[in-house]
């Protein structure tokens, strides 16, 4: 059974991903035309260096995957966490 939720329900809620990382909160919505276009997540600690230090980001909402208690975000919407690249000149060689 489809529970329809008062957006104002919504606002503070914690955000995790689909692996069960805390993503955030959210902190507004974006409407279009009268329906959610995305939402407005201000980063937990753990992703703000992926974000460049930004404070939040906004979610589409086609990459949300539940709302209830929490708000679950596809996991492989977001960039990749990855090592950072060093530069070509420091990359280290194949060994004989």
């Amino acid at each position: 059974m489809l529970r329809v939720k008062k957006i104002s329900e919504i606002i503070g809620k914690n955000v995790f991903t689909s692996d069960g990382d805390f993503f955030g909160q959210i902190d507004d919505v974006n409407l279009t035309e009268n329906k959610i276009d995305g939402w407005k997540v201000k980063l937990g600690q753990s992703y703000l260096s992926i974000f460049g230090g930004a404070r939040g980001v906004v979610i589409p909402h086609q990459f949300v995957r539940a709302i209830g208690d929490v708000v679950i975000i596809n996991k492989s919407s977001l960039p990749a966490q990855s090592e950072p690249q060093l530069p070509e000149f420091q990359q280290p060689t194949e060994a004989y």
